[in-house]
């Protein structure tokens, strides 16, 4: 496989993932990035965590969508992240809910 077939691969991935993320938004309430990940959800908890004089997030989230061309099963029932970097929770507005028209 060259370089341009592995490219154009890549390229068509990001289209479909677009083409999904854009079919199922309508069904989430929230919007999560973390510094590995893009999630929509539908119900999303963040706790400030401390050991050791280190602070880090704890992210339970339910009802999920994950945004990520290699993985095969996008819908997760519930995700449980670990981070040390920023966490950021978005809820949607109904206005959001409306795809673009193609």
């Amino acid at each position: 496989m060259s370089a341009e077939d592995l490219e154009k691969y890549e390229t068509e991935q990001e289209l479909n993932l677009y083409r999904e993320y854009r079919d199922v938004v309508g069904i989430f309430k929230y919007v999560v990035e973390t510094d590995r990940r893009f999630y929509l959800c539908n119900s999303v908890d963040v706790k400030a965590r401390s050991e050791s004089g280190d602070v880090f997030f704890e992210v339970s989230i339910t009802d999920a969508w994950v945004w990520d061309m290699y993985r095969p099963a996008r819908f997760a029932k519930s995700v449980k992240v670990l981070t040390f970097k920023d966490v950021n929770v978005e809820e949607l507005a109904n206005s959001d809910f409306e795809p673009p028209k193609p």
